[in-house]
């Protein structure tokens, strides 16, 4: 893998997760813009890793999945830090759920699935600014979940 495909990666996955990070930051969440960029450019940079690993070492049975696997285990504690337990409820599942997401992301774009990194960013986007909405209308709870 040559260095312009490195750095357009690492810069396409700096997008994608500013897109998610800026929408939390927007809402005044814990995790925002700088924390999502940081999680998918690292869940890529791992991936990248993963793959030159795999590729140096050809005949010893590498397992590029193996990095990704520990990188989702490792987002998982992350998230979990984000996560508030209050009188009225438990805040700061979504973010939690948008840095596992944008992580998966990372990921999808080390390995170069930029329409899958794309259609998920975009799904994701309308889930926490367009639902958000909705929740608010229709739920007595408000926006505990968040």
């Amino acid at each position: 893998m040559n260095e312009l495909t490195i750095l357009c990666r690492l810069l396409l996955a700096a997008i994608f997760g500013g897109l998610i990070g800026l929408e939390r930051e927007l809402h005044g969440r814990a995790a925002g813009l700088r924390t999502h960029i940081l999680v998918c450019i690292g869940s890529a940079l791992l991936m990248l890793i993963s793959i030159e690993l795999a590729r140096q070492w050809q005949g010893s049975a590498p397992d590029p999945a193996r990095i990704a696997a520990q990188v989702v285990t490792g987002i998982g504690f992350l998230g979990a830090g984000t996560i508030i337990r209050e009188r009225a409820g438990i805040r700061g599942l979504t973010t939690a759920a948008s840095i596992w997401t944008i992580a998966a992301v990372g990921l999808a774009i080390g390995m170069g699935f930029y329409f899958a990194a794309l259609v998920t960013t975009a799904i994701a986007l309308v889930a926490l600014h367009f639902f958000s909405r909705l929740e608010r209308r229709f739920s007595k709870r408000g926006d505990e979940g968040e």
